[in-house]
């Protein structure tokens, strides 16, 4: 497989580990937007979290809170931006889930995630009809 973080996970390619368990593993980005900028990953490989079974996106949070704790007794950031980017037009690099958690310290410049589309839509009760 020629999927970068599957190589990670096999060690063919070394991380700075943030924190492991069976099913996650948590590394710092290479190309960090932040101090601290850390990727969590499934070990199990999937394109997007629609691949993977509740139960696997279960252990995916969990991994991401227990690296976030991590996080937060090396560094006390002030907060945090989590996400992840979903298929192409959502911005994803790498074909395989992955997880962002961005620590935010005073003044980074960096802003919330309302920033990342910015193009208000207004009411939305016409839109909410097609979800009942």
């Amino acid at each position: 497989m020629d999927c970068i973080f599957c190589k990670v996970v096999n060690k063919d390619v070394p991380n700075h580990t943030v924190y492991e368990d069976e099913s996650v593993l948590a590394f710092l980005d290479i190309f960090p937007h932040a101090k601290g900028h850390t990727v969590v990953i499934l070990k199990e490989h999937g394109e997007t979290v629609l691949d993977y079974s509740e139960e696997a996106v279960a252990a995916l949070m969990i991994g991401v809170r227990r690296a976030m704790g991590r996080i937060d007794a090396v560094l006390s950031p002030e907060g945090y931006n989590v996400g992840w980017n979903h298929g192409d037009i959502g911005g994803q690099m790498v074909k395989h889930l992955h997880v962002h958690i961005m620590p935010r310290y005073s003044g980074d410049g960096g802003k919330s995630m309302h920033a990342v589309v910015d193009h208000p839509q207004g009411d939305v009760s016409e839109l909410a009809k097609l979800f009942v």
